[in-house]
């Protein structure tokens, strides 16, 4: 056959794969599109909310929030957030309030001043009221939180992992927080800063950012702890260059060739064994990580402390706490890392804790994996502690999916964004879910 010959093959239209759209591909790698994201999900929550109270309030349904009745404005400042507008408005009790038996009762010392001290500020420099102010800086709070979080993944993963993290977290099954007088998006925005600055290097934005978080939410010791991995990964990846440094200096004049070759080697084989953190690290970063761990650790524990010196009752905080917990598992002495243990026991026996033992092992395979390394040490070692730390003092009820939301890096690993299928479901799905935990979690219970 000829080159000029036609054959049948040659005649078929090109068959190109059909690939499954990607939102990341549509949405351009800007500021402005993040923020484009962020409104949009705003929409989209406070229409539900507005749903919901508009349907409750019809039907005379009884609202567990006082006042929740009277507006849609009221009703987005329910549960916590009627706490932070006592604080707001009269700070904390310095009585803890008890029943006929002794036992510490729910009260303000378990929520902590950040949140309400600024919506107090905002209050009298503008005269608003606490609900608009508590919606107001709930709202640009989490702006802020997506942008970080955004640049946070970008800067490991690319543009495809962080939009898809935004886009699961805006449009999640919680994503409604942020539309309401809650802390979340303050607190995220101080974690996820944190991080941020963390990666940069820039350890004097790490401790602010820390204290921040430590007077907004419980679990600013997950970024101390992350500190610490950080100092030691940095440790042992730039300890080689050290020991070549080290080794360079030991050149001398009245030495030859084999002499200093037989010097380095000997350098780096001492080197190997041990370096000190202070011989591979500049000093000065050295001196600011420490401090800065230091520092968040001491503020994450500090607000017991000052509950026991205002109320007198040095259990005054962490009896507070616990008496969230006399509906779930009685009255225990709380050791840590048992709550999780403690639940599953007491409901589900045996096979409770075993389904503990198996969460906590798929927990560390994900955080080994591969695609989740990718995201950069200080996201993995932030994420890991601070899931430490709920396992380590938290009893979880309903509002463990708030309480899970500082994970949110973890969606923008390639497992999840590099995957059409999955990443489709995890946004259809949280969008489908919003509503129910609107109704489930914010009509009937706290979140």
């Amino acid at each position: 056959m000829s080159d000029g010959a036609t054959t049948a093959s040659s005649l078929r239209p090109a068959v190109r794969r059909r690939r499954s759209p990607d939102l990341a591909a549509w949405l351009p790698a800007r500021w402005s599109t993040v923020l484009a994201v962020y409104l949009a999900s705003r929409a989209f929550s406070l229409v539900l909310l507005a749903v919901v109270w508009e349907v409750g309030h019809l039907t005379g349904f009884e609202f567990r929030t006082p006042g929740a009745e009277l507006s849609l404005l009221d009703f987005t400042v329910s549960w916590d957030a009627d706490r932070y507008r006592t604080i707001a408005l009269h700070g904390y009790p310095t009585v803890l309030p008890t029943d006929s038996a002794g036992h510490v009762l729910p009260n303000e010392w378990a929520f902590l001043p950040a949140f309400p001290t600024l919506c107090h500020l905002l209050m009298v420099a503008t005269g608003m009221s606490f609900g608009a102010a508590a919606l107001l800086l709930s709202t640009a709070a989490g702006a802020g939180a997506v942008l970080v979080l955004y640049r946070l993944v970008d800067s490991a993963v690319g543009h495809r992992g962080a939009i898809w993290a935004v886009l699961l977290l805006c449009f999640g099954p919680l994503g409604f927080l942020f539309s309401v007088g809650y802390a979340e998006g303050l607190m995220l925005l101080a974690l996820f800063g944190g991080v941020l600055a963390m990666r940069q290097r820039r350890y004097g934005l790490v401790l602010a950012c820390g204290v921040v978080a430590a007077f907004t939410r419980p679990g600013a010791l997950a970024l101390a702890l992350a500190l610490a991995v950080h100092l030691v990964v940095r440790w042992r990846t730039e300890r080689p260059e050290a020991e070549v440094r080290t080794a360079g200096t030991l050149r001398t004049p009245t030495e030859g060739p084999e002499a200093a070759v037989r010097t380095e080697g000997t350098a780096r084989t001492e080197g190997a064994a041990w370096t000190a953190p202070w011989h591979v690290l500049p000093r000065r970063e050295l001196g600011q990580i420490v401090v800065a761990g230091l520092a968040i650790a001491a503020a994450g524990l500090a607000w017991p402390v000052v509950a026991h010196l205002a109320t007198g009752r040095p259990d005054a905080y962490l009896q507070t706490e616990m008496a969230w917990w006399v509906d779930y598992v009685g009255r225990p002495d709380f050791v840590p890392l048992t709550p999780w243990f403690l639940l599953a026991g007491r409901w589900l026996g045996l096979a409770g804790i075993a389904l503990v033992l198996a969460l906590l092992v798929l927990a560390a395979i994900w955080f080994t994996r591969r695609s989740t390394l990718r995201l950069g040490h200080e996201t993995v070692a932030f994420t890991a502690s601070f899931a430490l730390y709920l396992v380590a003092v938290f009893l979880p009820q309903q509002s463990l999916f708030r309480l899970l939301l500082p994970l949110s890096p973890l969606l923008g690993a390639p497992a999840v964004s590099e995957r059409p299928a999955l990443r489709r479901t995890l946004l259809v799905g949280g969008m489908a879910l919003q509503p129910v935990a609107v109704v489930l979690l914010w009509l009937y219970v706290a979140p």
